[in-house]
């Protein structure tokens, strides 16, 4: 088992779990210390604010019923597990790709934490400029965006004749 994890890419699953502890921690302050939908600024054009996402990305079928929750709950096991999988077979040396895949996990199991706990997802954090607001995100959010860039930007940096 030792040597599966020095080797392979699931070595590079500490950031996931650095990251989960973290928006957990954020989560809990913010439910625990903030009123729904009270924000606070934290410097120009950002808040802190505790929002309720009952959807997806950008609160996509927030609207719905109630079955998006287990919806997005089973694509987030689904990718998760699959990620997991490619990281046991890849060699740890894989950095870039490896530390994409524990970004993508840690923001799916973080979203998927919080639908199981609340049936919804919080976010707290608000860019804006002037008037205009982006949606409202979490820390996972951001994992999961930068997780996704890094796999197009290593689509870019591979070498062709390999």
């Amino acid at each position: 088992m030792k040597k599966l994890i020095r080797s392979s890419g699931i070595y590079w699953l500490w950031l996931t779990f650095v990251l989960l502890i973290l928006d957990f921690g954020i989560k809990q302050f913010v439910i625990n210390t903030m009123n729904l939908y009270e924000n606070y600024p934290i410097m120009p054009s950002l808040n802190w604010i505790y929002i309720r996402n009952f959807g997806a990305a950008f609160s996509f079928l927030a609207d719905e019923e109630g079955w998006q929750c287990w919806f997005f709950s089973g694509v987030s096991i689904v990718i998760s597990i699959f990620l997991i999988i490619i990281m046991c077979r890849q060699s740890v040396e894989k950095w870039l790709t490896n530390i994409a895949y524990a970004l993508i996990i840690s923001g799916a199991l973080g979203n998927l934490t919080d639908r199981l706990m609340y049936g919804f997802v919080i976010d707290y954090i608000d860019f804006y400029i002037g008037n205009w607001h982006y949606p409202t995100f979490n820390l996972e959010d951001i994992s999961i965006c930068i997780g996704v860039f890094l796999i197009i930007l290593e689509g870019f940096l591979l070498d062709n004749g390999k």
